[in-house]
């Protein structure tokens, strides 16, 4: 090539880096504002665009551009949520006319179906859209203004087959409330037809979570009117099994279809199918109210919001966590399983096709427990044990959350002249427990006399007994705070907190395991839940105004009045909760139904997800975080320090008096945490103790009661935790 023809291509070159620049990328700013009005993070961002989260924050502080092929991406994504939140008209430039600036969105409009391309049939009420697909005015019919979501609740579709969003809610009058505000017409007057609209017509669904997992199968969410409307009865007679009789119109209707039901049948929450052809789902998940699909228990209000309400706080949940398949604990177990699919894609060597093979650092097929892991009904207990046997901790692991109370009768003088009963709880301790936890991922190996390994997990046979407690505090190794009296299975983060303390306080104690159930094979498989949750919870509580940058007195004042703030993102914030608390409890389901017979084998055992030992090594964690804070703030109030060689502390350290799982009650000066955690002398929240703050770990003001309530219960026996907000905490869900 000449010398003149490579300076001509250079310049060529140099206009089409020019025409890619100059590709309508709004200015940071404005991209900055658009994140936040959809409710994304950075992080969300980032991960969809596979960039480094720092890489957006470059971007929309104008530090760096976006090069191909992310550029492409990320100007879709801008151009899709400038469509949704366009520039407000206060924003407009001075001397803008009303006809050139951002069409407001206040005033949704019918669009004929003569503009809707074929496949998307349904008609839709959407905000104004650009003016090529808008009819003449003088032919559009207008409809009632609606009431703006305080914050949107999830983004635009990136794939067009989902282009409405993961769900709807379908009302009595064929209206059907998608995400951000758009109406669809849905004509089908039964649950087949409904079927079909929902999979040919609707585009509902939600791409996968993970790149070997599979796609959200559309929600229909039906209303008491919508299930009036398609035929299905006011309440379910079978109130044991929880669905509609085999013989029911609508069943009847569904099979002649040639359309199935998966076992649980036509519930409250209830799945038509077909069998996968070619790889290609056919599936249409149903939510029916009121049947009680929202357990008010986990969605507190969200079954009684209106249509549009909920189908933004479903939407929310459904872009935050996982588009519902049933209960929060179901959604739950379901997410972990969306994040870590048990399966990929692998080449056959010898054949060169693909195949299923086990994805590295999933759970990829079931496993019996050991036998100390395992429940009471399980086959492994049923061999070993006779009818009715009563396992003691020799026998048995029983990781369980605290439910302790200290005996009245060690009140000290100093703690009953302090006239409050305050109550401090763990934000989602659960999930601040399965961050960075290594869990088995395979079968248990049993191994006699092994070396204790904090590295390895399991469950070890060890004597834990010689470990002695201030009696003012709960023992760390038993559910009830009292002490153990010989050797006891444990989970491995028990024990590692045994030579945690044992080294700390120099104690005289030697732990030497006598067995163990251990499992080599292991990994951090609960990493990826536990940030897409807290994700989703703490972009909940920045809905409700709840943010990390608040001072302590700031996030105080704002936590006591939050859930007046949005109802629906309350109800929503009280679902994400439940998800992480049902979840763990469904690691370990038990038998169902009033035919099983303890020894059988039970559904729940083929998946791969019954693990129980990850729910103890999980609920382990969290009891121990819990003592380990509660230590660490005794040692922080009293002086001179305790001495080496044991763990009792002087009269005036402060102690707890009631714990139940992630609640703790201290006797205060005053009304508030602030009245006695404990600060360095600058004024910080000492180390290792109690913090105030949003995040999981940190804790919030969970209630005050008078001492005199407080000692009261105590005489009775009964768990002032349990009662400090006025209610009782496991009717409320916590």
């Amino acid at each position: 090539m000449s010398p003149e023809q490579e300076e001509l291509f250079a310049s060529v070159d140099a206009l089409l880096e020019q025409a890619a620049a100059d590709d309508g990328l709004p200015e940071p700013a404005e991209r900055r504002r658009l994140r936040k009005a959809a409710g994304l993070s950075q992080e969300q961002v980032a991960r969809a665009l596979d960039v480094r989260r720092e890489s957006v924050t470059s971007w929309e502080a104008g530090r760096s551009e976006p090069r191909p092929p992310k550029r492409a991406a990320y100007l879709r994504l801008l151009d899709g949520l400038a469509a949704r939140y366009p520039e407000p008209p206060a924003a407009r430039e001075p001397g803008e006319s009303a006809a050139t600036a951002a069409p407001v969105t206040a005033a949704p409009v019918t669009v004929a179906p003569a503009t809707v391309p074929p496949a998307a049939a349904p008609q839709v009420t959407a905000p104004v859209p650009p003016p090529a697909t808008v009819r003449p005015a003088a032919e559009v019919r207008r409809t009632a203004p609606k009431k703006a979501a305080a914050r949107p609740s999830a983004p635009a579709a990136h794939d067009p087959r989902f282009a409405h969003g993961p769900l709807v809610v379908l009302d009595g009058d064929t209206n059907a409330y998608c995400v951000g505000g758009l109406i669809l017409d849905c004509p089908a007057k039964d649950i087949v037809s409904l079927v079909e609209w929902a999979l040919n017509e609707a585009q509902l669904g939600a791409e996968r979570l993970h790149r070997s997992g599979k796609d959200a199968d559309p929600l229909v969410v039906l209303t008491a009117a919508a299930a009036e409307r398609l035929g299905l009865p006011e309440a379910l007679e079978d109130r044991r099994g929880l669905r509609l009789a085999e013989d029911h119109p609508v069943v009847r209707q569904i099979t002649r279809a040639k359309w199935k039901l998966t076992r649980r049948g036509f519930g409250p929450w209830a799945r038509v199918y077909r069998p996968a052809q070619s790889g290609q789902r056919r599936c249409v998940q149903f939510a029916v109210l009121p049947w009680g699909a929202l357990d008010a228990r986990a969605w507190g209000s969200a079954g009684q919001l209106p249509p549009a309400e909920l189908a933004r706080v479903l939407g929310a949940y459904a872009t935050r966590v996982i588009t519902p398949r049933g209960s929060t604990a179901v959604s739950g177990l379901e997410l972990m399983t969306a994040l870590r699919p048990p399966t990929r894609a692998v080449k056959d060597a010898r054949s060169d096709a693909w195949v299923s093979g086990p994805m590295p650092g999933s759970l990829t097929e079931p496993v019996d427990p050991a036998p100390p892991e395992a429940p009471d009904e399980h086959p492994v207990v049923a061999a070993l044990h006779p009818r009715g046997h009563q396992r003691t901790p020799a026998e048995v692991l029983d990781e369980e959350a605290f439910d302790w109370i200290r005996d009245p009768q060690l009140l000290t003088d100093a703690e009953c002249a302090r006239p409050f009963a305050v109550g401090i709880d763990v934000n989602t301790a659960f999930l601040a427990a399965a961050n960075r936890l290594i869990v088995g991922l395979g079968a248990a190996i049993r191994v006699a006399g092994p070396a204790f390994d904090k590295t390895v997990p399991g469950s070890w046979l060890i004597d834990l007994s010689g470990i002695e407690m201030d009696p003012r505090l709960p023992n760390p190794f038993t559910p009830d705070g009292t002490r153990p009296q010989g050797p006891a299975w444990y989970a491995t983060p028990t024990v590692a907190y045994a030579h945690e303390l044992v080294a700390a306080h120099r104690l005289p104690v030697d732990l030497t395991p006598l067995e163990g159930w251990l499992r080599p094979e292991s990994g951090s498989y609960l990493d990826p839940w536990y940030k897409r949750l807290s994700e989703a919870y703490k972009a909940t509580m920045a809905d409700l105004g709840i943010e990390p940058a608040m001072d302590e007195g700031e996030f105080l004042a704002a936590m006591e009045t939050y859930k007046q703030t949005d109802p629906g993102m309350a109800a929503l914030l009280s679902a994400i909760k439940s998800t992480v608390k049902g979840g763990i409890g469904k690691l370990r389901e038990r038998p169902q139904g009033a035919g099983y017979r303890p020894g059988e084998r039970w559904p729940a055992l083929e998946r791969p997800t019954w693990r129980p030992d990850i729910r103890a090594a999980v609920i382990s964690t969290a009891r121990v975080n819990m003592h380990r804070k509660l230590v660490k703030t005794a040692l922080a109030t009293q002086q001179p320090p305790a001495p080496w060689g044991h763990l009792h502390f002087a009269d005036e350290a402060l102690l707890p008096v009631a714990l139940l799982s992630d609640c703790a009650v201290y006797f205060s000066d005053g009304p508030a945490p602030l009245d006695f955690l404990p600060r360095t002398a600058e004024g910080k929240p000492a180390p290792g103790t109690f913090r105030l703050g949003v995040s999981p770990g940190m804790v919030k003001h969970e209630g005050t009661q008078e001492l005199l309530w407080a000692v009261k219960m105590l005489d009775e026996g009964h768990n002032p935790a349990r009662h400090i907000k006025g209610t009782d905490a496991a009717i409320d869900g916590e």
